[in-house]
């Protein structure tokens, strides 16, 4: 058998990567703002959590705030993906802003349960991760029925008014295997502990895992573009490593790519969280073959191709302005192999 050094060198470039539905919706909601209603416009917190997209929308006008006091009085706002609480949306009301509602409609559907279920007396387990942006806007939905439970080290802290009346709900952005384990050992101290109505972690979160975890064995090197604010993108970095992947790196762009990561690799894996747009995953492609990585394989284990709408708020008003809406993606459809690019 030949050296390492005489072995094809090859990329695994993981399928889906990238942009989900819920950050398609997002980020083409405040460009169409931009276009409609003219810069600048408003955005509580980072639109997604992705460097490169909020400095691309800032450069074209919106403006990023940390919080609803920073916008002008009746100025208009837009809300991230990642959703907020119902004090903020009372709090955009007392100083009369024009709302764009860019939540992930996946992560509403959280919401609803929370709300369902509070409104029931339950006790609500909210398995995610303190001060992450929807974690935020879930727990107040209802913060007095409603307890944050970051890992499955934590289940022994968690206390209950009734074990018969306790119900978990998540994050959408969360490490499957991580979430399961965290459920497995709460079952244990409570028996009765009920299943959320469908799957919280959103079916794009699941299928970059799923993708990960099918190339990771076979790589020496898995690199996954996206930020560090990104939970999902970090996930990724953790899933490739605990499926096999011999290193496992998170970076914003191709020029963090440290060159010493790929001395003796013969096969780099690929992949991108789901905020991250396409060009920066081409980039750091391209730089793999500046270093004779040039034979890319992409393996596939969903095809995503469902759609979100845009915003009512937002589509309403490009609807009597006579601007064409852009139908969004959103799915998966199982759909096994590999292809080469």
């Amino acid at each position: 058998m030949g050296s390492v050094s005489e072995q094809r060198k090859r990329v695994l470039l993981a399928a889906p990567r990238g942009y989900c539905a819920g950050v398609d919706r997002a980020v083409i909601a405040v460009e169409k703002a931009l276009e409609h209603y003219g810069a600048p416009v408003y955005v509580r917190k980072e639109i997604v959590h992705n460097k490169y997209v909020v400095e691309t929308l800032a450069a074209r006008g919106a403006i990023f705030v940390s919080d609803t006091d920073e916008v002008p009085e009746g100025a208009r706002v837009v809300f991230s993906a990642h959703g907020v609480s119902p004090a903020v949306l009372a709090a955009a009301a007392a100083r009369s802003l024009l709302t764009i509602d860019a939540t992930c409609p996946l992560v509403t559907k959280v919401h609803k349960e929370a709300i369902r279920f509070a409104s029931d007396d339950y006790d609500i387990l909210l398995i995610g991760h303190s001060g992450h942006e929807e974690v935020e806007g879930t727990l107040g939905e209802a913060p007095e029925h409603i307890q944050v439970v970051e890992s499955p080290d934590e289940v022994d802290k968690v206390t209950v008014r009734d074990p018969e009346k306790l119900i978990w709900i998540s994050q959408t952005t969360l490490s499957v295997d991580e979430t399961m384990e965290t459920v497995r050992r709460l079952r244990e101290r409570f028996p009765s502990l009920q299943d959320p109505p469908s799957d919280d972690i959103c079916y794009a979160t699941q299928n970059r895992q799923v993708a990960v975890k099918k190339l990771a064995p076979e790589c020496d090197v898995v690199i996954t573009v996206g930020s560090a604010n990104s939970s999902n993108s970090v996930r990724l970095v953790e899933v490739a490593r605990d499926a096999g992947a011999r290193a496992s790196y998170r970076v914003d762009t191709a020029a963090e790519v440290d060159p010493t990561w790929l001395d003796g690799a013969s096969t780099v894996g690929v992949t991108s969280g789901a905020s991250v747009p396409e060009i920066l995953v081409r980039d750091v492609l391209a730089l793999l073959a500046s270093f004779g990585f040039e034979d890319v394989e992409e393996v596939r284990t969903a095809t995503e191709d469902l759609m979100f709408s845009l915003p009512k708020e937002l589509r309403s008003d490009l609807k009597a302005a006579g601007t064409p809406v852009p139908p969004l993606r959103r799915g998966a459809r199982p759909e096994l192999g590999v292809s080469r690019i």
